[in-house]
């Protein structure tokens, strides 16, 4: 599956589905606080599983100011 990152620079990473949005998360080195996932137009939760073959987009929560 695909995931493109903007945390705030742009980078896609293809890595193995059909597991839980967390767990993912956790491989790439992501705090599940810090961050939304969305597919499509879904805010997805971190318990949610994620299949092969998906795009999903993952965004900073936090933003400074």
């Amino acid at each position: 599956m695909k995931l493109v990152l903007r945390l705030p620079e742009r980078k896609e990473v293809e890595v193995k589905g059909d597991r839980p949005l967390k767990e993912i998360l956790l491989e790439l080195g992501l705090n599940p606080e810090t961050v939304v996932v969305i597919r499509g137009e879904e805010l997805l939760t971190l318990e949610e599983r994620v299949g092969e073959g998906e795009t999903l987009e993952v965004l900073s929560a936090i933003s400074g100011g």
